[in-house]
């Protein structure tokens, strides 16, 4: 996120706020884990706090390291499978599920190769105009952006519930505003607001606590 470790704590704070009171809304195991990520974007905040600390010269190089490795972790490798997984088991019948299969195998893929690239080839972490850059030089390239976008994205524009959509085109329209900004930066500023964004999501829990749980068909 912009400006200080101070903002990143202060919002960790908030979202995991936001993330508690998401939880208490789930209905059925389905739901689960899409009702997890308000909060897993807060703890991701709250990592990134420590990452400017480091970079502020008030903790070590390798606790720096380390947070920033953590971050990178979430961000880049496990974002790409966890969404359209909690997309695929939040889809209320087996014919919508199937239809989130390809997009799960293929962000499968794509943290499998992350995780590769963030192991084999070292993540250099500064500081440029008030915001955090992370770059690897095995992720930071067009090809992976794009099997990312498609990933993260994509299953939320499949799925049969509305507000999951919206949700998709929030996250959308901000990553197309950062690129076009701050591409250097993107890494950060992105999940920030997608952070953000996971209002969103309290507020569809919020708003169908009566009406869910969803019919969940059983085959696959």
């Amino acid at each position: 996120m912009c400006f200080s470790a101070t903002a990143n704590f202060v919002g960790s704070t908030a979202l995991g706020a936001v993330g508690v009171v998401t939880l208490t809304k789930v209905k059925h195991r389905r739901e689960f884990l899409f009702a997890s990520l308000p909060i897993l974007f807060a703890i991701h905040q709250f990592i990134e706090g420590f990452v400017w600390l480091g970079l502020d010269g008030r903790l070590s190089p390798q606790v720096t390291h380390d947070m920033g490795a953590a971050f990178m972790l979430y961000a880049q490798g496990l974002l790409p499978l966890l969404l359209p997984l909690s997309v695929l088991l939040f889809e209320p019948d087996g014919k919508g599920r199937r239809r989130m299969l390809p997009l799960v195998v293929l962000g499968g893929g794509t943290t499998l190769y992350i995780l590769w690239a963030l192991t084999a080839y070292p993540t250099e972490i500064f500081v440029k105009q008030n915001s955090i850059v992370y770059i690897n030089q095995a992720t930071n390239n067009t090809a992976v952006a794009i099997l990312y976008v498609i990933a993260t994205c994509g299953s939320l524009f499949l799925s049969k519930v509305r507000p999951m959509v919206i949700f998709g085109l929030a996250n959308l329209t901000i990553l197309l505003v950062v690129m076009a900004f701050k591409r250097y930066a993107f890494t950060s500023l992105w999940c920030a607001y997608a952070a953000i964004a996971s209002i969103i999501i309290l507020a569809y829990f919020w708003r169908t606590s009566a009406s869910r749980p969803l019919r969940y068909a059983l085959p696959l």
